[in-house]
């Protein structure tokens, strides 16, 4: 019987999961957490087979949350299941050592090929994640591969318009620590402004 953790901070997200999950296999122990914290309490302390995992958590980012998990247990496999477009984070999630990206717009389909993928101990990979590693083999050392994963996520949200505020509420961090990310972000990436790196976003198409 697969035991799952899911790990995201949306109830209802949970739930659809643990839903899916159910109509995929059947009986199955399904480990739920809001919370980066909680999240990884259960993983240390119960079997896990996958782990489901949000980006967007409270305090911490998950992929944050999948470097800590790789270091306890190296051989653990995580399948991403994000809002953000593949385009984003597919490849920054891969390269963390996840097993798969999903957005959460994906039919639940798409959720069983992966899963079922995943614990057979292969990697779930869309064409459009291929094509996009094609590319960067062919592109290698772009600047915001310098970034940490934390300050990837603030780029991006700055890249899509965002106000410091806004950024610091959605990701549960004060104007003053976006404020820090937003200096580094630009240091790291020789730029001047805002307006450079939506022009970056924009010709590498992180954004849309």
């Amino acid at each position: 019987m697969p035991n799952f953790l899911i790990i995201d901070d949306h109830p209802i997200v949970r739930k659809g999961i643990r839903e899916l999950l159910e109509e995929i296999h059947g009986e199955v122990h399904v480990h739920e957490a809001g919370t980066a914290e909680t999240g990884l309490k259960i993983f240390r302390e119960k079997k896990c087979d996958l782990v489901l995992l949000d980006i967007n958590l409270p305090a911490r980012s998950g992929l944050d949350i999948l470097a800590d998990m790789k270091l306890q247990k190296p051989d653990v496999k995580v399948l991403i299941i994000s809002m953000y477009p593949e385009e984003q984070y597919a490849i920054r999630s891969l390269k963390s050592g996840a097993s798969g990206y999903l957005t959460k717009e994906s039919a639940s389909n798409e959720l069983l090929v992966a899963v079922n993928r995943i614990l057979q101990g292969d990697l779930y990979i869309t064409k459009s994640i291929a094509e996009r590693i094609f590319d960067e083999l062919k592109n290698k050392g772009l600047p915001h591969e310098a970034l940490s994963n934390r300050e990837f996520e603030v780029m991006i949200l700055i890249a899509r318009g965002r106000s410091l505020k806004e950024i610091g509420n959605l990701l549960s961090l004060s104007e003053k620590t976006i404020s820090t990310y937003r200096t580094r972000i630009l240091e790291k990436m020789n730029m001047q402004s805002n307006a450079d790196v939506i022009k970056y976003a924009l010709q590498n198409k992180l954004i849309e």
